[in-house]
């Protein structure tokens, strides 16, 4: 297996990189030559966290240090690949616990990575001497992964690029893909994903990915897949349009859990489905006001075409209760509503058991990957009334995040865990670590919590 990028197993010419804080200058710079200390003094160098220096020598550059804050969290090394010159090579110097060391390695991976696929970067990363541990090669690669999938545009990553990347983890990892699409989806009982999907010149599809032995805890992961939403006859503005091949982060996250499901052979039987359509305007559009009978035979009227997500999603979760797993975990890009509340670095969390949901919650403060949990207050079920359904898609601008995710509830049958992440997928800004555009968001945690749940 390759090195993630930003790493190489070549030691020519690696220089010494010291990782310190802010607590632990004073007594390194002690141990450090006087020319050395002069120089921190000149610079002003504190170890802040995000900071980094190059120490001069006889030749040019000895070395460098980084200044961290929270040592376990892989963001506070992440700044380093792009301050250090470019395609330099560095080896640690100085000891690291074993965990800083694998934050080190995950924050050097993630903070090494520049979307690629149409335009060179313009700078190659600073390389770290040292071989990632194979989980954290595969937490580096599930990140990278749905950073450049949610930053691929809908032309080269519809729905059928959706399942090519479905079939490509299958075919990795011997798991097995069926796939229903276009009108097939009427005459198999999927109606919501064909309403949603039907109107674009590129099938609307339901893909299911199996793998595992049937002996072991069944876990469903489910994945909005909705390749690019313009509203559908409710027409986004085009601000509100501009990002929207974003709106398939939920279902990049669910095919990235999956990948590291099966790379890291967890002992469950895994089931995978990602209803994948592109909400588009066209002569088939789905209208405000129509009554769509959905896969568990109840009724809903559309409020909103461009409340659309929670409809390819109740189709795929009756279809996953069907199954019977023990466990349902659905990703989505579901809501502004749930930005507004949360912002976009932290999605909000909708579970129906309360030991699922602080599993989740406590293993994102140990990854430093959080979530937050969001109250599924059922009293405001009553903003999803019909008068001529059984319920509404949409309804008042009231606590959107909370009544999409109610939406979703009625749809996992009663006794099965279920939990619900409303995500951004996205950084809309650059900071170090986390570049502008697509974005892996409580995956890691999402990985830790089914790690601690089901591993040997």
């Amino acid at each position: 297996m390759s090195l993630p990028i930003g790493f190489t197993a070549d030691a020519a010419d690696a220089l010494p990189l010291h990782v310190l804080d802010r607590e632990g200058l004073a007594a390194w710079r002690q141990a450090q030559p006087a020319a050395i200390g002069g120089w921190l003094e000149q610079q002003r160098f504190t170890a802040a966290a995000g900071s980094c220096l190059l120490l001069p020598g006889a030749a040019g550059i000895a070395g460098a240090v980084i200044g961290v804050g929270d040592r376990l969290d892989a963001h506070a090394y992440a700044h380093a690949p792009f301050a250090l010159p470019a395609g330099s090579r560095w080896r640690l110097a100085g000891g690291l616990a074993e965990a800083e060391q694998a934050a080190l390695q995950l924050g050097w991976g993630l903070g090494s990575y520049r979307f690629a696929r149409y335009k060179r970067p313009l700078r190659e990363p600073a390389q770290l001497l040292a071989t990632p541990a194979p989980e954290v090669a595969t937490l580096i690669d599930a990140c990278l992964r749905v950073r450049d999938w949610v930053n691929t545009p809908t032309e080269d990553m519809g729905p059928e690029q959706l399942e090519q990347a479905a079939r490509e983890l299958a075919q990795a990892h011997g798991a097995q893909v069926a796939v229903i699409s276009g009108d097939e989806l009427l005459q198999r009982n999927f109606p919501t994903i064909h309403a949603v999907g039907r109107a674009s010149h590129r099938a609307p599809r339901l893909i299911e990915l199996n793998w595992g032995d049937s002996a072991h805890p069944h876990v469903a992961l489910v994945g909005k897949g909705v390749c690019f939403d313009t509203g559908g006859l409710d027409l986004k503005s085009a601000d509100g349009m501009r990002n929207m091949k974003k709106d398939m982060g939920g279902a990049a996250h669910a095919l990235a859990l999956a990948g590291l499901v099966m790379a890291n052979a967890l002992p469950v039987r895994l089931t995978l489905l990602v209803p994948a359509v592109e909400n588009a305007v066209g002569p088939d559009a789905m209208r405000p006001g129509e009554i769509v009978t959905t896969r568990t035979g109840a009724t809903v009227e559309i409020d909103n075409t461009d409340a659309e997500g929670r409809l390819i999603l109740c189709d795929a979760l009756a279809y996953a209760g069907e199954q019977r797993p023990e466990l349902i975990l659905d990703f989505a890009t579901l809501t502004g509503a749930a930005r507004v509340a949360l912002g976009p670095d932290l999605p909000a969390l909708f579970a129906n058991d309360d030991a699922l949901a602080q599993a989740w919650l406590d293993s994102g403060a140990q990854t430093r990957d959080p979530v937050w949990r969001m109250p599924l207050w059922r009293p405001y079920l009553r903003y999803l009334t019909s008068h001529v359904a059984d319920l509404a898609n949409a309804g008042s601008r009231m606590a959107g995040a909370v009544t999409a995710a109610l939406y979703l509830e009625r749809f996992v049958p009663a006794g099965i865990k279920w939990a619900h992440l409303d995500v951004y997928a996205w950084n809309d800004s650059e900071r170090p670590g986390r570049p502008a555009g697509g974005e892996a968001l409580a995956l890691r945690s999402a990985w830790a919590m089914l790690k601690a749940r089901y591993g040997r």
